[in-house]
């Protein structure tokens, strides 16, 4: 039986030997005659069975075919005649998929190999680059992807690239722009240890890695990475807001300040920090320093209209805190002072009035100011009914 069976599988696998011989024996015939693209594609078809993919002859003819695709489309760029970029890059990819394949089946052809595609392994990178002009992220992402890769494959291991190609961080960070740009946490995400050596990109490489995390919804990593950000590049426009909204969403009053002194400490005139200072003191109640902050601000530029609004609501704050009996001058006082920055704000910010009607209508019941009060409270009665 045993014999049967053996006889049957012989029968029925001859046919599919015979037919795998002519075409390699097509495809070489077709490469010698020139016509690369058929003998490629002839290959390309084999080794889509899974039954041809420990042929390494199928490999070395196709490698073989897109060889010489690959040197005519290159001459032919050289010459600067017309050719296909697009078509180039892709052989390029190309040759490398294949020969690593082989590679991990047969060694014996890896010196030679791994020398004619180390000379060409730059327009890997090159490839990137061309498709992120092209805004095809995905394609751009693979190139990058198979330039790093080589690092990796036993192919290359006599090149060492992993520990003396510059270019690799630069690769990585490509890649994980490339992840950003398509909005894939898991590509993005992929390469950022050795992105982080880009020095060049740190700061936006730092800045993808956050926007990911927080893509994935994992808080605690997007803040870490905030941190991160800050700590290395605290005047980058991305990390400082973001990171004070962080601490601000979660109560964080004390880190939040702390966070605006460290900030001040690089830059004890910017406007931002300035600001984050004010805002953070009034969460925390210490409203005779937001204040001063505020006037700071203010000092600086008599525009911003937030610093008024912070100042004034400090003072109300103030009066609140008071004691009605007691300290009825000082409470006075404290709105008097209140009205004229929210005042003010209003002037800067006439389209926001949810912010300042409020306030001001306290302030001017608390200063018996009729008139004024009467037309904030017709402002506030008509906003309820149109809602």
């Amino acid at each position: 039986m045993k014999q049967i069976l053996t006889l049957l599988l012989l029968l029925m696998t001859t046919p599919c030997l015979m037919a795998q011989k002519r075409e390699l024996s097509q495809a070489r015939s077709s490469i010698k005659s020139g016509k690369y693209d058929e003998a490629e594609r002839s290959m390309a078809a084999l080794l889509k069975d899974s039954a041809n993919r420990a042929n390494k002859r199928i490999y070395l003819t196709r490698y073989d075919a897109v060889r010489h695709l690959y040197e005519q489309g290159n001459e032919k760029l050289y010459l600067k005649q017309k050719y296909d970029t697009a078509v180039f890059f892709n052989n390029t990819r190309k040759l490398f998929a294949i020969a690593e394949a082989l590679d991990s089946l047969d060694s014996d052809y890896r010196q030679k190999h791994a020398a004619q595609l180390n000379a060409i392994r730059p327009n890997l990178f090159n490839g990137g680059i061309y498709y992120i002009r092209k805004a095809k992220w995905s394609d751009a992402f693979d190139y990058f992807e198979a330039y790093i890769d080589c690092s990796s494959q036993p192919l290359f291991a006599a090149y060492r690239y992993d520990s003396i190609d510059r270019r690799l961080p630069e690769a990585a960070y490509w890649a994980t722009y490339c992840g950003y740009k398509q909005h894939d946490p898991v590509l993005t995400l992929r390469h950022r240890k050795l992105a982080l050596r880009d020095t060049t990109h740190h700061d936006f490489t730092l800045q993808f890695m956050a926007e990911a995390r927080r893509w994935l919804n994992d808080e605690e990593l997007y803040i870490a990475t905030l941190q991160e950000g800050f700590r290395h590049h605290p005047q980058f426009a991305y990390f400082f807001p973001r990171l004070m909204d962080a601490y601000t969403s979660r109560g964080q009053h004390e880190q939040a300040l702390a966070l605006a002194d460290s900030a001040l400490a690089v830059c004890d005139t910017c406007e931002l920090y300035l600001f984050a200072k004010s805002s953070a003191l009034l969460r925390l109640q210490r409203y005779k320093e937001c204040i001063s902050y505020c006037d700071r601000l203010i000092a600086q530029n008599d525009t911003l209209a937030e610093a008024y609004f912070n100042a004034g609501t400090a003072y109300v704050n103030l009066a609140a805190g008071l004691n009605p009996k007691r300290e009825r001058k000082l409470i006075r006082l404290a709105y008097q002072n209140a009205r004229h920055y929210m005042e003010r704000y209003r002037e800067l910010m006439p389209e926001e009035p949810s912010k300042w009607a409020p306030v001001l209508y306290r302030i001017y019941l608390n200063l018996n100011m009729g008139k004024q009060f009467d037309e904030i409270d017709r402002l506030l009665n008509n906003n309820t009914r149109n809602k």
